[in-house]
């Protein structure tokens, strides 16, 4: 019997175009990775993609299928340093076996636990989202290139600092006592947001980031942090804490990247970061948003301002 024509290979019938990316989404993979002396098992979802020529009617999805089968199933016995770096090498097979291509992608979010609490005695694993990419591309000599980035995403609060001056003018007049100057600092009524911060960093050569340190740098720049294990006290410090540190959007991103410099001192001048953060607004009916991208020398050339 002659061998199935191979449909991807033919040309498509109208529409010429190269298309800058065609893959598989959805595609959730156990991972396992062995850093700082800790063994870390993620539940892990994978986009993976390569570019597809004009000549060329379809890409050999299968492929992409079984690159991953192959790539994350060994780590159930040898872990990989990082998601980032399984990442990498996902991307490094997908241009050796779709050799039309001359560029591939790989993005993946997984679960990711840290052991934390408003004290001690109270501390649980929260949840997180771990970020990797990978993007590689072939050159005319077929030397293969990968830009990496890691990161991760936070949950917190934001307290509102405009409603919370406005409802200190408000009852300021219901009570004029709380115009002696001793109040002035007194934390004030406002309304709150479910905060969500992503920092993600495009990494420079070797340049390597530990995940924890991104959280950390993430919850520090909301107004508080929050936690599953909270009992009534704690209920109360995690108000007072968000609403003595009242901040809009624009203060979270800016606190977010002011810090980095000091808390990643390793990382080059090249090394880019993108950094977003959503509040779910309380009040209205919609979501407030900000977003930038910035190299490190960009933020140490205005650090202190």
């Amino acid at each position: 019997m002659p061998p199935a024509q191979d449909v991807h290979a033919r040309a498509p019938s109208r529409g010429r175009l190269r298309l800058r990316s065609v893959g598989l989404s959805g595609i959730r993979k156990p991972l396992s990775v062995q850093r700082g002396g800790r063994a870390h098992h993620l539940a892990v979802t994978f986009r993976v993609a390569v570019d597809l020529p004009s000549d060329r009617k379809g890409s050999d999805l299968s492929r992409n299928a079984e690159i991953l089968a192959e790539i994350v199933d060994e780590t159930a016995t040898r872990p990989v340093a990082s998601l980032e770096s399984a990442c990498s090498s996902i991307v490094r097979e997908l241009l050796a076996r779709h050799p039309y291509a001359t560029e591939a992608s790989v993005e993946a979010s997984a679960e990711y636990f840290l052991r934390q609490g408003i004290s001690d005695a109270k501390r649980s694993f929260e949840d997180y989202t771990l970020l990797a990419e990978a993007r590689g591309s072939r050159g005319e000599n077929g030397t293969v290139t990968v830009a990496r980035a890691v990161g991760a995403e936070g949950i917190g609060m934001t307290a509102c600092p405009c409603a919370m001056e406005t409802c200190r003018e408000a009852l300021t007049r219901e009570y004029p006592l709380l115009a002696d100057p001793q109040f002035a600092s007194l934390p004030m009524i406002s309304h709150n947001q479910r905060n969500r911060t992503r920092l993600v960093f495009e990494l420079d050569g070797d340049t390597a980031i530990e995940v924890d340190e991104v959280i950390a740098a993430v919850e520090a720049a909301q107004s508080s942090p929050t936690y599953a294990i909270l009992k009534r006290g704690d209920e109360g410090q995690v108000v007072l804490n968000a609403h003595r540190h009242p901040k809009f959007v624009e203060d979270v991103l800016r606190d977010l990247l002011a810090s980095l410099p000091e808390r990643f001192p390793g990382a080059t001048d090249a090394t880019t970061v993108r950094a977003s953060t959503v509040s779910e607004e309380s009040i209205h009916k919609y979501n407030v948003e900000a977003s930038h991208r910035a190299s490190f020398a960009e933020l140490r050339a205005t650090a202190g301002r």
